[in-house]
């Protein structure tokens, strides 16, 4: 199976990485394609967003990074068909200092997936609201990347750095890496702010950025709290709709490139 891995990344918390994560991938899997949805940050929202709210103490992640367990012995199902987990803890909060005194620590995650990713025909990777080593991980791990922005003045700042980290892993752990497409959330198109922020994102980044935008939608931001993807929460809302029509998107994107 030609197994893709993309990484959702940005420093920047509360742009709706873990939202785009979840409802990707869910969107993934109801379409019959085999789904992982890796949880790499320790918050561990994708996990209960998932509903898997308490995970076995051993069968997660951070088991498998400090190497007590397989990948393939901590991968759950999720109530959707189709789409699997491999579950966040909240020690992972400790791998970063864990790692610092190993060797290839930037290629653990590569590893780990290693054994399972022949399973899936797509692993998507919630990666941290950081910049450190699990996002490396995370980048070094993946085919490419999606990074989900929310249309305000501070987004293209934080852009600039993650490209910037981009670069430094592309060229010392990962020379396939690049950019899957930069996705527009929370956007409300009655403010003059989204559109200046969204034309000049256009204006850097032109065909990497996904015609499908994210609308703000309150339901979005209510399934997680109920362990559901927005497919299974409320399928009809704007939301629903919305990533619906990203995952059609990605996917033609997808085939373009074979």
């Amino acid at each position: 199976m030609d197994t893709k891995i993309i990484a959702l990344a940005n420093q920047k918390g509360g742009v709706g990485k873990t939202t785009t994560a979840l409802n990707l991938a869910a969107v993934l899997a109801s379409t019959g394609k085999k789904v992982l949805l890796v949880d790499s940050d320790p918050q561990g929202n994708a996990s209960s967003g998932v509903g898997v709210f308490k995970t076995n103490e051993d069968k997660n992640i951070y088991s498998c990074y400090t190497g007590t367990k397989d990948a393939g012995d901590c991968i759950l199902p999720t109530t959707q068909k189709n789409l699997s987990i491999l579950p966040a803890s909240i020690n992972l909060v400790g791998v970063e200092v864990e790692l610092i005194s190993q060797d290839n620590r930037e290629k653990r995650l590569k590893t780990i997936l290693r054994s399972v990713r022949e399973h899936f025909q797509y692993v998507l990777i919630d990666c941290p609201p950081s910049l450190g080593l699990l996002t490396i991980n995370s980048l070094t791990a993946a085919d490419s990347v999606l990074i989900p922005m929310q249309c305000e003045y501070f987004a293209l700042e934080g852009l600039a750095q993650l490209v910037q980290t981009i670069r430094k892993v592309k060229k010392s752990f990962n020379q396939g890496l690049f950019i899957e497409g930069l996705l527009l959330t929370m956007y409300d198109g009655r403010n003059r702010l989204t559109h200046s922020v969204a034309s000049e994102i256009q204006n850097h980044f032109g065909e990497q950025v996904y015609r499908t935008v994210i609308p703000r939608n309150v339901r979005l931001s209510e399934s997680p709290s109920h362990g559901q993807t927005i497919l299974q929460y409320d399928a009809n809302c704007s939301g629903a709709k919305a990533y619906k029509l990203l995952g059609t998107e990605f996917l033609q994107r997808m085939k373009a490139r074979t």
